[in-house]
């Protein structure tokens, strides 16, 4: 499994020449409004997210990503049983990659999703506001 962070940021230009320093690499996936690190050595899936205005919490959510079907399915079920599970998505078009996913919210109210991503680079999602929300 890999943990994905979402940052919210408003300069992705100077977002990514931090992280890159940061990370000691470039996004292995850079699109106008959004650009993906998988730093070596980490597991790690890392993105960083457009929007118009930041104020207080730039964290757009968390995740956890796993390598198929079976893992959405396994966690999916074994939180629900628990009272945990918030809503389901199935062969979505988000960051710029097909999905199935599920969403969870934290005791603070911070999201978080299990995704599997069936396809890379399928381009954007035509909907008017993030995906990962």
């Amino acid at each position: 499994m890999n943990v994905h962070v979402g940052l919210n940021v408003v300069d992705l230009e100077k977002s990514i020449e931090f992280y890159n320093h940061v990370f000691d690499e470039k996004p292995v996936k850079k699109k106008d409004d959004y650009a993906k690190y998988l730093p070596e050595g980490l597991q790690l899936n890392f993105t960083l997210n457009v929007t118009p205005k930041v104020s207080g919490n730039q964290v757009g959510h968390f995740g956890i990503q796993v390598e198929n079907q079976e893992d959405i399915d396994r966690h999916k079920q074994r939180l629900e049983k628990l009272g945990f599970f918030t809503r389901e998505e199935k062969d979505t078009n988000c960051c710029y990659a097909l999905q199935d996913k599920f969403w969870i919210t934290d005791p603070e109210g911070n999201d978080w999703e299990f995704f599997y991503t069936k396809k890379d680079d399928v381009g954007k999602n035509k909907a008017e506001q993030s995906c990962c929300k």
